[in-house]
């Protein structure tokens, strides 16, 4: 069992010092990955439903909503670290130019040594794709085909794709990923995205809990699509009770995610530098079991 930080990039950790402070001690206690979640901007009174609180809305106030873009937070960190995995859960990715993300993922990748897990997502709020200017009901089919153009310019020689939203012929896109690819984690509780994950996904993390049947689907799907189900790495969140973990252990969860911070009705285990070293002993506990 590996152990992961989320979500890095909120509340205290916007701080530089306190980020760079957080990701080492993380690194130190043995945490294998810090993760960072994305909103570019949060658009005044929304009406779209925030899928993972009661009530339908995001904790806190719209003009108080503080959150660095993640990839420009994690190149930061990364400077500071030498073995924790990046990861993204999620990066909204039918938001993104997918030429352009894949350059600086692949950039990210190449300085820090390969240790980027791309987790992507397709979104739930509609006003801030509106606000960037990205169609928002057909962004499933753009997170597919997008995933597809960028392995493409991750790993040809040549890369040349023609899909439905993407094109291009011979894009030498350099640096390349340290390993020739970046590992795709699927995020989202819903079917449709752990039918995604085991469509087309390295990873699976479903955004709340450990949901044993979204992540049962995600490997049926795998099957399905004539990939190895066992091949598809799980992340899922660390249950209140500890206990629990050998268990989920036993149903094949690769990780479990830590929250750093209270919210959205998580229980905050890890409230600061000082408490990410002081849990190395649970982790290590675990891990043997």
């Amino acid at each position: 069992m590996k152990f992961g930080l989320r979500y890095c990039n909120i509340g205290p950790y916007t701080d530089p010092a306190r980020a760079v402070e957080l990701v080492q001690a993380a690194e130190e206690a043995g945490f294998d990955s810090a993760w960072t979640i994305e909103h570019t901007v949060v658009p005044g009174g929304y009406e779209s439903v925030y899928p993972y609180a009661p009530g339908g809305r995001m904790p806190g106030r719209e003009s108080e909503f503080i959150l660095p873009d993640p990839l420009i937070w994690l190149a930061y960190v990364a400077s500071a670290t030498a073995r924790i995995k990046l990861g993204t859960a999620i990066l909204i990715l039918p938001q993104h130019n997918p030429v352009i993300t894949a350059k600086q993922v692949a950039t990210l990748d190449h300085l820090s040594g390969g240790r980027v897990l791309l987790g992507i997502g397709v979104g739930w709020l509609k006003e801030e794709f509106d606000a960037i200017g990205a169609p928002f009901a057909d962004r499933g089919r753009r997170a597919d085909e997008y995933v597809a153009a960028m392995r493409e310019l991750w790993s040809s020689d040549a890369p040349t794709f023609h899909g439905e939203f993407v094109h291009f012929d011979s894009a030498h896109c350099q640096p390349r990923p340290v390993n020739g690819f970046v590992p795709i984690v699927v995020g989202g509780d819903t079917k449709v995205a752990a039918r995604r994950a085991g469509r087309l996904g390295d990873g699976y993390f479903p955004a709340r809990g450990a949901p044993l049947d979204r992540i049962d689907l995600a490997r049926r799907t795998a099957e399905q699509h004539g990939r190895d189900p066992d091949a598809l790495e799980i992340t899922a969140s660390l249950p209140d009770d500890l206990d629990e973990i050998p268990r989920l252990a036993a149903a094949g969860v690769h990780r479990l995610a830590v929250p750093v911070s209270a919210g959205a009705g998580l229980r905050a285990v890890v409230r600061s530098p000082g408490d990410a070293l002081a849990f190395r002993e649970t982790i290590e506990r675990y891990a043997d079991a």
